[in-house]
């Protein structure tokens, strides 16, 4: 059963799995209690996800181990990968995994060992009959289905998938678009009016009397020099002035336009994908 990590067996696995699981978090499951991160992954020669490497930073600095894919929860979306049923004390039992370590049956039997014995050790604490660790099987004729707990992760009951949708939630954003100023200037112009005026001038009028050549008496006929009248002269001149008058009011303000706009955006939904290899599935909704 030769292993392989997931890079070798698939160049392409991130685009195949959608996301890459080397990086995510691991946590024990039902809390947020993180023991470390996942730095690779194991499939058998047929493409099946038999271990996860996890570096245990978090518990036990520097060692890294492998964690059967039955002993792990993914969750996806959470980018988290929870673990199942494995103590700190269990985890420092395990054999460390190392770069150059090989992954052959001995090596895998030791990892095994060290789940199997903790599988005992938690059914005597229950009160189990069993008492003893399982006896290793025969290597030619061993097949992870015999440690279906480890690798088969339908083994376990009442497994729970989430799955999520993307909505699109509508907000408003408020933005200036644009500015007005408003203000005074002055214009001039040449402005003509027409004021009508009056001016006195003499006028000199000689008449000839009828009863010229008649003698009068010497009394009435009376030889001045020197001046006789004074008659003063006017005139009217233009007066003009300036008055201001209010001429038109502006009022300046603001109105709101409403219209509505159409977004568009692309969104996920997570579909179950089930694949029954022909038996028979039972679909049931709980409205709950």
């Amino acid at each position: 059963m030769p292993l392989q990590k997931i890079s070798e067996f698939d160049t392409d696995y991130r685009n195949t799995l959608g996301k890459d699981i080397k990086g995510m978090g691991v946590y024990v499951q039902g809390t947020d209690e993180k023991i470390g991160t996942v730095s690779d992954a194991v499939l058998d020669d047929q493409g099946a996800f038999r271990y996860l490497i996890v570096d245990i930073g978090f518990w036990i600095f520097g060692k890294k181990v492998l964690l059967p894919v039955g002993k792990s929860r993914i969750d996806s979306t959470a980018e988290r990968v929870y673990v199942v049923g494995v103590t700190r004390e269990q985890a420092e039992n395990l054999p460390e995994y190392q770069e150059h370590t090989t992954l052959d049956y001995d090596y895998e039997e030791q990892v095994r060992g060290g789940y199997r014995t903790s599988s005992v050790e938690s059914s005597a604490a229950l009160g189990s009959t069993v008492g003893r660790t399982t006896p290793s099987p025969d290597p030619n004729s061993y097949t992870y289905a015999h440690d279906a707990d480890l690798y088969d992760v339908s083994a376990h009951e009442d497994q729970t998938f989430k799955l999520y949708e993307e909505r699109l939630v509508a907000n408003k954003q408020r933005r200036k678009t644009g500015e007005v100023a408003i203000g005074k200037h002055v214009e001039t112009e040449t402005a003509r009016v027409a004021v009508p005026v009056e001016k006195e001038r003499v006028v000199i009028e000689r008449v000839t009397p009828q009863d010229t050549g008649k003698v009068v008496s010497p009394q009435t006929a009376n030889f001045r020099e020197g001046e006789v009248a004074h008659i003063e002269l006017y005139e009217e001149v233009a007066d003009v002035q300036k008055e201001a008058f209010l001429r038109e009011e502006v009022r300046v303000q603001k109105v709101v336009d409403k219209e509505t706009v159409e977004v568009q955006e692309t969104i996920r939904r997570e579909e179950l994908d089930v694949d029954s290899h022909g038996t028979r599935i039972e679909n049931k909704t709980d409205r709950g």
